[in-house]
């Protein structure tokens, strides 16, 4: 099993990476090929709304690290991709790279309608946030970062195999042994 996790998060040692880690040991223990990139350390160009990629199949800007990662994923059987919440969403540098690399996720049929290009393979979602739980589910802050994640993946043909929302990150900083334990949970039920 090839699994490739996205790190949306530009903070190399906070939480969303700690649970990523994490979920990358459980993966070896297991036997997986796992390999993790931190978002923010790629070169992206923006998406420029052309629209060309999806006649051409591919992106008409130069080759930068969107289409590497895109082919990345297209290898990978398993995707794990984890955001803090920005504005009850995403990353914005996280969503960047999945606007530019939407003609390889998915695709159209002649009357415009999305068609899969990954049916068959698992996703996973992580997301934190400072706002305290139960209010980063019930105000949108985890969940508007896992429902926008959740729409890319399922239109892609991804079956979402686990999502995990961590809220009050502010006033509580580190992982409890409940969240280390979701986090190898998810990963051997991905395994069976």
């Amino acid at each position: 099993m090839k699994i490739l996790i996205l790190n949306g998060s530009p903070r190399g040692t906070g939480l969303i990476s700690q649970m990523l880690g994490l979920m990358a040991e459980e993966g070896r223990t297991r036997g997986a090929e796992v390999e993790q990139i931190q978002i923010s350390r790629l070169q992206v160009s923006p998406c420029t709304g052309c629209m060309a990629c999806r006649s051409r199949r591919a992106c008409i800007l130069p080759e930068d690290d969107a289409q590497r990662i895109l082919r990345k994923i297209q290898r990978a059987d398993v995707l794990i991709v984890g955001s803090p919440c920005y504005w009850g969403n995403m990353n914005g540098h996280l969503k960047m790279v999945f606007d530019r690399m939407v003609y390889g996720m998915m695709e159209e049929s002649p009357k415009g309608l999305p068609r899969a290009l990954h049916k068959g393979k698992k996703a996973v979602i992580v997301s934190t946030s400072s706002t305290p739980w139960p209010f980063n589910i019930w105000f949108n802050q985890t969940r508007g970062v896992a429902k926008a994640l959740r729409e890319i993946l399922k239109w892609s043909g991804f079956s979402i195999k686990g999502i995990i929302q961590k809220g009050g990150t502010k006033q509580h900083p580190e992982l409890t042994e409940s969240d280390r334990r979701k986090c190898r949970e998810i990963i051997r039920k991905l395994s069976t």
